[in-house]
């Protein structure tokens, strides 16, 4: 028993971190990134993703709510994060994954 004990707390643990990763990553987007990918609005996923952590830290990985918080960590994770993330403006930093001598309409070669 103290085996299983001890794989359930590494599964809350890791329950744990990844529903984290996915609100701290949630809230570092842009605001209106969330509108150019016809996703719901950046509140509504940090309010989600803030409650399956919550829930996650409080109830035991066992009972149905951290189930309901993992499934709503994998749709962020796997529907929401990468439309962001293709967009051009839709990364942390606001510049997109471009050059540093990329300009608004592509990259810049120095008049040649």
């Amino acid at each position: 028993m103290q085996g299983f004990a001890g794989f359930m707390w590494l599964l809350s643990m890791a329950l744990i971190l990844f529903s984290g990763f996915a609100l701290i990553d949630a809230a570092t987007r842009r605001e209106d990134a969330y509108r150019a990918a016809d996703k719901q609005t950046k509140p509504f996923w940090l309010i989600v993703l803030a409650l399956a952590f919550v829930v996650n830290l409080i109830f035991n990985i066992l009972s149905f709510l951290p189930i309901i918080g993992l499934i709503a960590t994998i749709v962020y994770m796997v529907d929401v994060r990468p439309a962001l993330r293709s967009l051009p403006g839709g990364s942390r930093s606001g510049r997109g994954r471009g050059s540093s001598s990329d300009g608004p309409y592509g990259p810049y070669n120095g008049g040649r």
